[in-house]
């Protein structure tokens, strides 16, 4: 009796706060009429939570903008691969390297597919050569083949069977390299990523719904004799969890937006960083491999759309969880 008594005014205490008209000074008292949801709209739990949130969201964010680089400069790089093609024409005694070399580039330049053929000349071969050899070595006083270029069009139409079976009948000693080997192990890395950063966005937002799921748990505890009184007195589970759901949703809303915002001002910093320093010789390595830390549409979709599934996710994690705790309470 006394346990229901003290429910009973738990109750009457949240309806009464509930029903109260905010005053017009909009003073402290303002700011408790608007302190009317179940859940309290400001505890040190909640607080605890967005900061949580905020924090997943931000690295989830940091890992979908790593990802959009990612795929973006190996998009880049196979683009440049599948347009280029390399005619390697080795020194065979008995042959004129050269004569060789002009009769493969006749054959490049016939074939229909080929935008551009440029061969690469011995003072060209031995300027590639100077980092590692040095310039003590000439390009003839080793057996080094020779470079040939062939850029073919966008279309994608020179047969490079039949390109092979050319050289190999009027040039035995030239092979043909279409950098396929390449191009796969690049869509493959770039596949890789993708699928890891997506495992590790999934991981943190199944982090975030978990720490939902306890702090909805001591939500209820907290306010168990209004939510039982409720219960009890006919209050639908919906109306209930919609309580809890409304405070989840805008808990959760606040921090992501804040992770979210957070990362791309690091993106931001990371590309404007990265375009100071781009004049040095690291810098233009780092931009050849993973191009300029701009993020593509794709890149800010991919944020946008993570908050708001950590939003969704909070919101839909905290009714299930009241919806169970109802539940448990028939």
């Amino acid at each position: 009796m006394v346990m229901w008594t003290r429910r009973s005014a738990s109750l009457s205490h949240w309806l009464a706060t509930r029903d109260r008209p905010a005053p017009a000074d909009g003073g402290a008292g303002a700011r408790s009429g608007r302190a009317a949801s179940l859940v309290p709209a400001a505890s040190i739990s909640g607080r605890a939570l967005a900061v949580i949130i905020a924090i997943m969201t931000f690295l989830g964010s940091l890992t979908v903008g790593a990802v959009d680089l990612v795929r973006t400069a190996a998009e880049d790089w196979t683009a440049s691969i599948v347009r280029e093609a390399t005619i390697q024409v080795r020194p065979v005694s008995g042959r004129d390297l050269a004569a060789d070399v002009r009769r493969a580039t006749e054959i490049a330049v016939r074939f229909p597919g080929v935008a551009d053929v440029s061969p690469y000349t011995a003072e060209e071969t031995r300027r590639m050569l100077e980092p590692w050899l040095g310039t003590s070595l000439g390009a003839e006083d080793l057996p080094i083949p020779r470079l040939i270029v062939v850029k073919l069009t966008d279309d994608r139409r020179t047969d490079m069977t039949a390109f092979r079976n050319a050289l190999a009948a009027e040039v035995p000693s030239a092979s043909l390299d279409d950098h396929r080997q390449w191009f796969d192990r690049l869509r493959a890395m770039a596949r890789a990523v993708i699928v890891v950063g997506l495992t590790i966005v999934s991981l943190m937002v199944a982090t975030m719904a978990l720490s939902v799921v306890f702090a909805t748990r001591a939500a209820v505890e907290t306010n168990r004799p209004v939510v039982e009184v409720l219960h009890f007195v006919g209050a639908r589970d919906g109306f209930i969890a919609t309580e809890f759901q409304r405070h989840f949703l805008w808990l959760a809303l606040k921090g992501s937006a804040i992770g979210g915002l957070m990362a791309l001002a690091a993106i931001l910093v990371s590309g404007f960083v990265a375009a100071r320093w781009r004049a040095t010789a690291g810098g233009d390595q780092i931009e050849a491999l993973f191009g300029s830390f701009s993020l593509g549409s794709t890149g800010y979709a991919g944020i946008v759309a993570l908050v708001l599934l950590v939003t969704a996710v909070a919101a839909a994690t905290s009714r299930w969880t009241v919806m169970r705790t109802l539940g448990a309470i028939d």
